[in-house]
């Protein structure tokens, strides 16, 4: 695998610092589908650029994780024009990983990678949970014609039989997706963010407990005051402190396996959500490796 030098990879870590690679950052800045505000393309970039100024030490964790993890950065490829192909693509990239006993985290892009993140794991594990932070269902069967539009994300993840799904934050849901909710509801378990005060996250860890969970984070499920820079920014979303006591409760209950984090549309002029992206990610991968 080509990766880029530290110090151009994910935190611009010193070229001089050495370690064996655990985790692998993937840049897939798929944009195919989008139906409202553009630019996830750019996504990866700018976290990438941007989390060259998140802190390396973790007052949390009382460490620089970074140093306990290994984080390389794969180098940005050419992105097959044809959705189905690009879906297929990523698939291989996290077949790749996978297979040298790697954590893979991709770098959306438009939610659409996700069918193709998880067909790897869908293989591996006997059955896998989806943790999935959105602010909708993505429940579609299609959307504009297109089987694996953006807001068909878990549908086609759910069309795997071995796959369930925990969702946090959903506040947007069409009618023509409360079937396919109800047909499934033995797999499908939403925490409507129109709920939040009432979480019972004690139920959550129950429901993870020993499980092989893949979060995917569309950063649209967090509250649009603090994450704008998105296609569909919507108010009533999740914070960032209820996210990280989320993906920590996750973290200590289940053995995670892989992630994406999608949506980002940066606005130029506006590091700031760049920026909280690029730290999201950062957790993420300090609560899986630090984490007991």
């Amino acid at each position: 695998m080509n990766y880029l030098t530290n110090k151009d990879g994910f935190l611009g870590i010193d070229n001089k610092f050495n370690f064996k690679e655990k985790a692998i950052i993937i840049p897939f800045g798929l944009e195919k589908t989008v139906s409202y505000g553009r630019g996830t393309k750019y996504g990866p970039r700018e976290i990438i650029k941007a989390s060259h100024q998140v802190e390396l030490y973790d007052e949390e964790l009382k460490c620089e994780p970074f140093k306990k993890i290994g984080i390389k950065t794969l180098k940005p490829f050419k992105i097959n024009k044809n959705i189905n192909k690009a879906i297929n693509q990523i698939a291989e990239v996290n077949r790749k990983i996978l297979d040298h006993r790697l954590f893979p985290i991709t770098l959306g892009g438009e939610h659409s990678i996700t069918a193709g993140c998880i067909k790897p794991f869908v293989k591996k594990y006997k059955k896998i949970t989806l943790l999935h932070f959105d602010a909708h269902a993505d429940l579609r069967e299609s959307y504009g014609g297109e089987k694996f539009s953006h807001a068909s994300a878990i549908k086609r993840c759910i069309d795997h039989r071995n796959v369930s799904v925990i969702s946090f934050g959903i506040r947007n849901i069409s009618a023509e997706e409360i079937p396919i909710l109800k047909s499934n509801k033995k797999r499908i378990n939403i925490y409507w963010a129109k709920d939040k005060k009432n979480w019972n996250l004690n139920k959550f860890k129950k429901q993870i407990n020993n499980k092989n969970v893949y979060i995917t984070f569309d950063v649209d499920g967090l509250d649009s005051s603090i994450m704008p820079a998105t296609g569909t920014p919507e108010p009533g979303g999740i914070f960032w402190d209820e996210a990280l006591r989320i993906i920590k409760i996750a973290c200590k209950s289940s053995k995670i396996v892989g992630a994406d984090v999608n949506e980002l549309a940066p606005i130029k002029g506006f590091n700031s959500y760049n920026f909280l992206v690029a730290k999201l990610v950062y957790k993420i991968l300090s609560y899986k490796f630090l984490l007991k």
